[in-house]
């Protein structure tokens, strides 16, 4: 079925935004490794394609993010990555327009259409359903008209539906781990063909267990070995077992960190309230009443609250209902079906409040959320960086708001160096607040070994065996601020 550019778009539903550059736009970049390419100012310096140059256009993108500056040509360059970058920071292009570019100019891959087994010519993993379905989104709309076809498989769905769109035929294809193993298991999907290999939100699949299927993925079944391949892994943070992760999954990579690797971008106005948990509802209802009474609504007014437990969030949704604010939820316990549908009811401003578990913080693109509202903070700090990060995104301000009590005693050294470091308000009783156990969390939701912001090079400690993850980390570092450009109004394309 022919699909109009209209449509892509509208089933991206991620219009660009036009900001302004401010200081607080301006991003460290710090690159290591050998021969490393020079950024781009623009994707006009970029030799990406004809078609996928117009679509750039269409896009509105004008100015590349800091991590495209220096991701894309590093990409292009035929070189490993590792990149580690905050939240929305336009990481999902960063792999799509070197991937897309590359697969419109190499040579064929095996004709597909109407075998049993395809076989793809790129697979970008990602560890849950929303955010494959986000970056098939996207990257469809960059390959638009460009004959490059691309295909999402996840759990949690049909899997008919999924086989009968490989059989159509599939350039990239993105997909969550295990359907992944699925589909190599039923012989559906061969990855003997693989030219680029892309691991987004790779801190978050080991959070979720998925190492060992990612393993069996690149190293058991029939992939080209690291360096007959292209691999580009992205990270928000790098413990140890990332690390690991990417000594053995790339070859003499360049290592990539925009920004204070892990933390909270200064977009973002943190608030923290110590609120007695008996006392969280009402609290609740006094900001939605004050950001009501602002006159902004819909779209333009988009909160999001987390949650800790699925039945925290489905009560909490029907009390915020029985009180005139107009609320959805999504959390694991819901269908594929059931999620996208209210995925849809908020972004569309239909229920401008979205009551969410862990499922929603990481990745998923959500352009106009205004406030994030931590009614549970979470145990870890990492998973706090990423809430937050589901607004202030693209150059655009946000507020975050965190409901604080005892039970968060463990957060609260950590909670305030973050607000220290994103130059916060930290409240005086936060930093008085005893710390009950281990900084950052209590152990068993600690990742171990290594600290949360994680932005270096690893190679360069003696203590840490490199494996075959490649030598030399020469490089340099960059004042990125020309990627927003000099107080002019420019677009930028973001994740």
């Amino acid at each position: 079925m022919r699909t109009s550019w209209a449509d892509a778009v509208a089933t991206a539903d991620s219009s660009a935004a036009a900001t302004s550059a401010s200081p607080s736009n301006i991003a460290a970049v710090s690159t290591s490794g050998e021969t490393v390419p020079p950024p781009v100012n623009t994707f006009a310096e970029i030799d990406l394609g004809d078609a996928l140059n117009e679509n750039i256009r269409r896009c509105k993108y004008v100015k590349p993010t800091p991590v495209q500056r220096h991701a894309i040509p590093i990409s292009l360059g035929g070189r490993d990555l590792m990149a580690c970058a905050q939240t929305g920071s336009g990481k999902t292009a960063a792999f799509c327009f070197p991937i897309i570019s590359g697969i419109m100019r190499g040579p064929p891959g095996p004709r597909q259409r109407g075998s049993r087994t395809v076989y793809p010519l790129a697979l970008i993993l990602s560890p849950t359903r929303e955010l494959s379905c986000q970056i098939h989104e996207e990257a469809r709309k960059f390959a638009y008209q460009t004959g490059v076809r691309v295909v999402v498989a996840y759990g949690g769905a049909p899997i008919n539906q999924q086989l009968r769109d490989l059989e159509r035929g599939v350039e990239i294809l993105v997909a969550t781990p295990g359907r992944l193993v699925d589909l190599l298991e039923r012989a559906r999907v061969s990855l003997q063909h693989i030219r680029y290999l892309a691991l987004d939100e790779a801190d978050r699949m080991l959070d979720m267990g998925f190492e060992p299927q990612i393993r069996r993925i690149v190293e058991q079944m029939d992939m080209p070995p690291r360096g007959q391949r292209q691999t580009m892994l992205f990270s928000a943070t790098f413990p140890k077992e990332i690390q690991r992760l990417a000594s053995d999954f790339l070859n003499n990579y360049i290592f990539l960190a925009v920004g204070r690797v892990g933390s909270s971008t200064d977009l973002i106005v943190q608030r923290v309230e110590f609120v007695p948990e008996s006392d969280k509802r009402s609290y609740l209802m006094d900001l939605l009443h004050a950001q009501r009474d602002t006159g902004v609504h819909g779209k333009q007014a988009l909160t999001l609250v987390f949650v800790e437990t699925k039945r925290g969030a489905d009560s909490l949704e029907h009390w915020l209902c029985m009180n005139g604010f107009p609320a959805t939820t999504i959390h694991g316990d819901r269908t594929q079906q059931e999620r996208e549908h209210a995925l849809r009811s908020f972004k569309s401003g239909t229920t401008p409040i979205l009551v969410a578990t862990d499922v929603a913080a990481r990745g998923l693109d959500i352009p106009h959320v205004a406030h994030v509202i931590n009614f549970d903070l979470p145990n870890d700090i990492d998973d706090y960086v990423h809430r937050i990060g589901r607004t202030g995104r693209a150059g655009k301000t946000g507020r975050a708001t965190a409901f604080f009590n005892e039970s968060n005693s463990s957060l609260a050294r950590a909670l305030t160096e973050l607000m220290q470091e994103s130059n916060q308000e930290v409240p005086d009783w936060l930093t008085r607040f005893p710390t009950a156990r281990s900084y950052g969390g209590s152990g068993r939701h600690r990742r171990s070994g290594g600290a949360r912001f994680g932005g270096r090079d690893f190679r360069r400690d003696s203590t840490f065996s490199r494996g075959g993850g490649g030598s030399g980390y020469g490089g340099g570092s960059y004042g990125a601020s020309s990627g927003y450009g000099g107080g002019s109004v420019v677009t930028s394309a973001w994740d």
